[in-house]
């Protein structure tokens, strides 16, 4: 027989309903400048035809809550990304929630300890989690977790800055975040199965 789990179980469903869409997260921003930088960042968004090929055949519904306040640089960078690929696909349903809205689900997605965001959580259809994303891409996150191991932060931060930098369109992550979408509507457990895989290999 299974134990029971330590942590609380997180009514994903209720927190979802309980978020702020695109639209009422960015007009209610607290910083207006902040808001205008996202959104021309998000009509400036652009991704690979086959990724947009994939996010208009999305199976299933997919629902992001997304844990982002826009004070934060690294929100401002990403929000947009996740907005645009939202417009693109059907099946994509985001929703904005604050740290303070439900510290006890936050506190499961730490980095490194720290309270960093974006946080973009990925569930299924039927609302089961199947994967995170944040605060940065990968390579970015590696740089940090290493500039703490070695006392040396600054340095990875200059590191993450030229990674932003030579990724001004933001292709990284919209890759990453198309994979999480593609794992989230998943309709096999076969990786040979995945949507993306194939779409990308035509």
């Amino acid at each position: 027989m299974p134990r029971p789990p330590i942590l609380p179980t997180v009514d994903w469903r209720a927190l979802f309903e309980r978020g702020k869409d695109y639209a009422t997260w960015i007009r209610e921003a607290e910083n207006a400048e902040n808001a205008q930088q996202m959104e021309a960042l998000r009509n400036a968004q652009r991704a690979p035809t086959r990724i947009i090929d994939f996010l208009r055949a999305v199976p299933r519904p997919v629902h992001v809550i997304a844990i982002a306040e826009d004070w934060c640089g690294d929100v401002v960078r990403h929000a947009p990304v996740l907005a645009r690929l939202a417009e693109i696909c059907p099946n994509l349903r985001v929703r904005f929630v604050k740290r303070e809205d439900s510290p006890e689900t936050f506190a499961r997605f730490l980095t490194n300890g720290g309270e960093a965001i974006p946080k973009f959580v990925f569930l299924s259809a039927d609302f089961v989690e199947c994967g995170n994303w944040g605060p940065m891409p990968d390579a970015c996150r590696e740089y940090i977790a290493r500039g703490k191991a070695c006392g040396d932060v600054g340095a990875a931060r200059q590191l993450v800055g030229a990674a932003y930098e030579a990724d001004k369109d933001r292709t990284v992550v919209v890759s990453e975040l198309a994979r999480l979408i593609d794992i989230a509507s998943s309709t096999s457990p076969d990786p040979e199965a995945s949507l993306l895989a194939r779409m990308m290999a035509e």
